[in-house]
């Protein structure tokens, strides 16, 4: 697997332009988390603003927490803007399986745009997989593992990012298992957002690959590993961990890393 110091470089020297169609309740850590990562937020889901906005960026991420039928339709277009400019697209499908609309809209989504990365929980990764899972409101409540992330990804062509106690990352060829983080992580709001906009940065740069994506996933996870060793609890966490995505060096970040391949039977 590359390593992630030379991704890290190349997303800072870039700083690529990361459009964010975002649940609304994490847009401004979202925001803060792409500067932090190196990269330069723009969030707009106006649809007369935001499909022209996505042609001047590096990635497009959808995210589907808080969106309702007027953000979809702008998705829609956006993603259609993105795949016309060849924008690398992230599709994060916040709560897939718990409701109608939101499984409608990621069905949707993915039928009218090419999506070339999925990041989402266990429970939703293994919905759209169609295994076992279970999502609560927008919460992952299980999964299984490789077996969905690489379905996933066979399935719609794309590399899947799936998170949990241990993240998985595949395009159907190649399946890893990447075990950084810390528990703190799921103790404050949007981690989740924010992973997805960091995937953003480094799919944009170097385009969306196993590669990519989980150089992504392992930068941030450290980064909260980073930040864990010294907070007290969550509200110390979070500018620990801004602070940590921010100044983490390449080689520390190759140095903490944990992964194995996967062999996973179908």
């Amino acid at each position: 697997m590359e390593r992630i110091s030379g991704m890290m470089r190349a997303v800072r020297e870039k700083v690529p332009l990361v459009h964010q169609i975002t649940n609304y309740v994490t847009v401004n850590d979202c925001a803060n988390a792409t500067i932090c990562a190196g990269g330069s937020p723009v969030m707009t889901d106006e649809i007369g603003d935001a499909p022209m906005m996505t042609g001047f960026a590096s990635a497009l991420v959808l995210n589907i927490g808080t969106a309702n039928a007027r953000v979809v339709d702008a998705m829609i277009a956006c993603g259609r803007a993105a795949n016309d400019a060849g924008v690398t697209v992230v599709l994060d499908p916040v709560g897939v399986g718990a409701t109608e609309f939101r499984t409608s809209a990621v069905k949707l989504i993915l039928e009218k745009v090419e999506v070339s990365v999925i990041k989402g929980n266990a429970g939703e990764i293994s919905i759209m997989a169609g295994e076992a899972g279970k999502v609560r409101g927008v919460d992952s409540a299980g999964g299984s593992g490789a077996m969905a992330a690489k379905t996933l990804a066979e399935r719609t062509c794309t590399v899947v990012g799936m998170t949990g106690p241990v993240d998985y990352v595949s395009d159907g060829k190649r399946t890893y298992s990447l075990s950084n983080g810390h528990e703190l992580m799921g103790r404050i709001s949007g981690t989740g957002c924010m992973l997805s906009a960091v995937v953003g940065c480094y799919a944009g740069t170097k385009g969306a690959s196993v590669d990519s994506v989980a150089a992504a996933i392992s930068a941030f996870c450290i980064a909260g590993e980073l930040a864990g060793e010294k907070a007290q609890g969550p509200g110390t966490f979070k500018p620990l961990f801004f602070d940590a995505l921010y100044n983490m060096e390449g080689g520390v970040a190759d140095d903490r890393r944990r992964y194995e391949l996967c062999t996973v039977s179908m």
